[in-house]
C-alpha cells in the first residue's frame, strides 16, 4: 500500500511517516520503480508510534515496543522490555512532576513574601462631589426601613474561634459594619473592582475603625464588629495583618442580608453585601448609615454620632 494508505489507516501525516523511515523505525520495501510500498507490520508500527506519542514517549525510545509487535506480539507492551521503558518513563514524569511543584511552591512562596512586603493601605475611595459631608446622613430610606428592627436569630462564625449571636449582642450599643470584602496583596480583586460605585475601601474602612477603636468605645460602643460573606480563615489574615482589635463575623450565605432585606450587589460571581454601618442597641437597630460615600473617614462619622446619641 502507498504511504497516503497508511497515514490514513494509521491516523497520522504522510510528513510522520517519513521521519519514522528516517529513524529506522519502519522499513518500506522499494519496488523497481523506486516507490515506497508498506505492509500490514507496518500499519500496526505506525499506530503504535502514535499511540506512543500520544503518551509522551518519544520517537527514539519506541524501539522495544516496535521490536515486541515484530516479534509477532498482539501489542507492543507485551514484552519486558517495553514495560521496563513504560517505568522509565513513569520515573521521569515523576521527577517532572517533582521538580515542577517544587518550583510552584518556590514561586508562590516569593509571590506572598512581595505582595506583603510592598503592601500598601488602600486609599480612601473617591468622595462623591459635594464631599464626606454631603453623604454624611444615613441612606434616608433604608434608615426609616430598618430603624427598630430586632436582629434575627443568627450565630456567626468569628475571627476569634467562636460565634456571635447577633440576636444577643447584649446591651449597650453595638456598631456592625457591613463591608463586601477586604482585598489581600497576594490574592486578585473581581475583575472591574475599582469601577465599582462603592466597592473600593473596604481596608481603609477596616483601618478607620482600628484606628478609632479607642474612640469608639469611650464614645458609648460596647463592641465593634466587622461583617461580610467572606470566611473565617480569609478574614483572620485580614485581622492579623491589620491587627483589627475587634472581631470580624463571616456570613457566607448573606443570611443577614435576606433577613433584614439588606443591599447586595455582585462581583466576579458572587453576592457581596453593600457597605453600610448598624448601630444596634439592645438587639435592635437604632441607626443605618447607608451609603458609606468615604470608608477610610466612616470610623470617625461613627464615633460622632455616638457622640452625640449619648446625651438623648
Amino acid at each position: 500500500m502507498r504511504i497516503g494508505d497508511v497515514a490514513r489507516r494509521a491516523g497520522v501525516s504522510a510528513k510522520a511517516i517519513r521521519r519514522y523511515e528516517e529513524l529506522g523505525l519502519v522499513a518500506p520495501r522499494r519496488l523497481p520503480n523506486g516507490y515506497r510500498t508498506f505492509s500490514e507490520q507496518d500499519v500496526r508500527a505506525v499506530r503504535e508510534l502514535r499511540a506512543l506519542r500520544e503518551l509522551g514517549i518519544p520517537a527514539e525510545r519506541t524501539r522495544p515496543f516496535l521490536e515486541c509487535l515484530a516479534s509477532g506480539a498482539q501489542d507492543g507492551d507485551d514484552c519486558p522490555s517495553s514495560m521496563a521503558e513504560y517505568r522509565a518513563a513513569i520515573d521521569e514524569l515523576g521527577a517532572r512532576i517533582t521538580e515542577l511543584t517544587e518550583r510552584r511552591d518556590r514561586l508562590a512562596a516569593r509571590l506572598t513574601a512581595a505582595a506583603y512586603r510592598t503592601a500598601r493601605t488602600e486609599a480612601p475611595a473617591p468622595v462623591p462631589a459635594g464631599g464626606a459631608a454631603a453623604q454624611a446622613a444615613p441612606g434616608a430610606g433604608l434608615a426609616a426601613r430598618l430603624r427598630g428592627c430586632r436582629l434575627p436569630r443568627l450565630a456567626l462564625a468569628a475571627t476569634d474561634g467562636g460565634t456571635v449571636a447577633l440576636d444577643r449582642l447584649g446591651p449597650g450599643r453595638t456598631v456592625l459594619y457591613l463591608y463586601p470584602l477586604t482585598g489581600r496583596p497576594d490574592v486578585d480583586l473581581p475583575e472591574g473592582w475599582d469601577t465599582i460605585p462603592g466597592a473600593r475601601g473596604c481596608t481603609a474602612e477596616a483601618c478607620g475603625f482600628r484606628d478609632h477603636h479607642a474612640d469608639l468605645t469611650a464614645a458609648g460602643a460596647t463592641a465593634v464588629h466587622g461583617l461580610s460573606g467572606q470566611d473565617t480563615a480569609y478574614q483572620r489574615e485580614v485581622t492579623e495583618r491589620l491587627r483589627l482589635p475587634f472581631t470580624m463575623l463571616s456570613d457566607p450565605g448573606l443570611r443577614l442580608a435576606s433577613a433584614l432585606g439588606l443591599p447586595t450587589f455582585e462581583a466576579g460571581g458572587q453576592r457581596l453585601y453593600a457597605r453600610l454601618t448598624l448601630i444596634v442597641r439592645d438587639g435592635t437597630v437604632e441607626e443605618v448609615f447607608h451609603p458609606v460615600a468615604a470608608p477610610g473617614e466612616h470610623a470617625g462619622q461613627v464615633v460622632r454620632w455616638l457622640g452625640s446619641a449619648g446625651h438623648r
